[in-house]
């Protein structure tokens, strides 16, 4: 661990004490579900590079590399379980302590875990849509005519794409009301994000500006390391497993 008990007891007197708290996930939250992150020490962009299978360029340019890279990674996605941080959080917000979720990841897992309120900021890969018509289609039937042909395309002839957030395309109206829900908040608990994507990491410095307090618990460094009032730097799992035990949170 790279903290002292009392930076544990700290963040979960400051869980304990808050009215508006909001939880803000990325990536290494889902890691110990088996789901790669992108700029860990092992993360896809160390050895695949984002331009080619995670903008909305790359895919128009080349939708069958995109899907020959990302649905198989789609599926495994709804195969995974949620693991002992998603289970905190949910029981959080079961007590009480949070008002809800806003994540980064597109694996639904902070729902399955039961989490009832989830702001997707970068969608999901529960369905897709056609770039052209909007038309929906489960991922199961993009599945299908992946394997078939390649890639999917919509009744109407234009690509059909994951209802995910590609690199230069706007977020979901989910970031909108996350941009509501920071400004009126008195906590933000930051687990498992680099905080590096933009902007989505700008709520960690509205939220200070604002006047929220500021956990954050990740494996290593972030920009915004300075304005935090408790940094809890070690595994996310043995961390949440702490604060549960503080908070007498049952994560069964």
């Amino acid at each position: 661990m790279g903290y002292e008990p009392s930076a544990v007891r700290l963040a979960a007197r400051l869980l304990r004490e808050a009215q508006r708290a909001w939880a803000l996930t990325g990536a290494g939250v889902s890691t110990p579900s088996g789901i790669p992150d992108f700029r860990g020490p092992q993360g896809l962009w160390r050895t695949h590079n984002p331009e080619e299978v995670s903008t909305i360029e790359g895919f128009r340019r080349n939708p069958q590399a995109f899907y020959a890279f990302w649905l198989w990674r789609f599926q495994s996605m709804g195969q995974a379980q949620p693991n002992p941080v998603h289970r905190f959080l949910a029981a959080l917000e079961a007590r009480g302590f949070l008002k809800g979720v806003i994540t980064q990841n597109i694996d639904g897992l902070h729902q399955r875990a039961g989490s009832r309120r989830v702001l997707e900021v970068h969608g999901h890969v529960r369905s897709a849509s056609c770039l052209f018509c909007g038309a929906k289609y489960p991922m199961g039937w993009v599945a299908e005519e992946v394997e078939r042909t390649g890639l999917a395309r919509c009744s109407c002839g234009d690509l059909v794409k994951p209802d995910v957030v590609l690199f230069g395309e706007p977020l979901t109206p989910d970031f909108e009301v996350a941009q509501r829900e920071v400004a009126e908040a008195d906590l933000l608990f930051v687990l498992g994000t680099s905080l590096t994507v933009w902007p989505v990491a700008g709520l960690v410095p509205w939220a200070a500006s604002r006047g929220a307090r500021l956990i954050i618990a990740n494996a290593e460094p972030t920009p915004y390391d300075p304005y935090a009032d408790v940094l809890l730097r070690g595994d996310l799992v043995e961390t949440c497993t702490l604060l549960a035990r503080a908070l007498e949170v049952d994560l069964a």
